[in-house]
């Protein structure tokens, strides 16, 4: 069956997606974007306006489908654990694994992606706004079903251990090869496996440990 064809909005989203990532939003012009693209400058007023909001279109695109994914298998975690609550484990691997899966499974446009996501997710500027307008709704989704997983805890440790969970999601997605120089090569910092087999426990290990009665007293 023959690939459908790549529109203009596509082009555009692929080439600010690669570029946005390799060199920030304000690194990344419009002129260079659409030369990549093979488009006119005009067309990227017409497709979405402003440089912002093509920003925001990137994000929002592949965004899209790991929010699908996530809740899918939230709910097939949920399912398997009735009546109880799901595991902390179990939660935790539902909101990691669609990004790993397509880390080692899908081509280079993801991996730009999750680049991008590790920039926008530590700015100032963009984090909130645009990080919140595409990811919040699921991400308290989750929430919740973490807190299902460990009742009792307090709700502010809940929301500290996520934060602490996507920081080091997004360390870990920008892949800057500073562990690799810490480690003298003995860890990659593309190394997708390691990572599937470390981030979790270790996540779900701190949310214990931020959860367990009596903690500081």
């Amino acid at each position: 069956m023959p690939r459908p064809k790549r529109t203009t909005k596509d082009k555009l989203m692929d080439a600010a997606e690669k570029l946005f990532a390799r060199r920030g939003f304000h690194g990344a012009s419009l002129r260079e974007i659409t030369a990549a693209a093979g488009v006119d400058l005009a067309l990227v007023n017409y497709h979405f306006g402003t440089k912002k909001q093509l920003l925001g279109a990137v994000l929002e695109r592949r965004g899209a489908v790991l929010n699908e994914e996530r809740l899918r298998r939230l709910a097939e975690v949920r399912d398997r654990a009735a009546p109880a609550a799901p595991s902390t484990e179990a939660v935790i691997g539902a909101f990691l694994d669609p990004i790993l899966d397509h880390l080692t499974h899908s081509g280079p446009g993801w991996h730009s992606y999750f680049s991008l996501l590790a920039y926008v997710n530590n700015s100032p500027e963009w984090g909130e706004e645009l990080m919140g307008r595409t990811f919040n709704g699921v991400v308290r989704e989750f929430i919740r079903a973490v807190m299902d997983s460990l009742p009792g805890a307090a709700p502010e440790d809940i929301f500290w251990g996520y934060n602490f969970l996507t920081g080091a999601l997004t360390l870990s997605l920008a892949e800057t090869g500073r562990l690799d120089a810490l480690s003298e090569g003995l860890c990659r910092s593309n190394d997708v496996d390691a990572l599937r087999e470390r981030l979790g426990p270790y996540v779900a290990a701190g949310l214990r440990g931020l959860a367990r009665p009596g903690r500081g007293a």
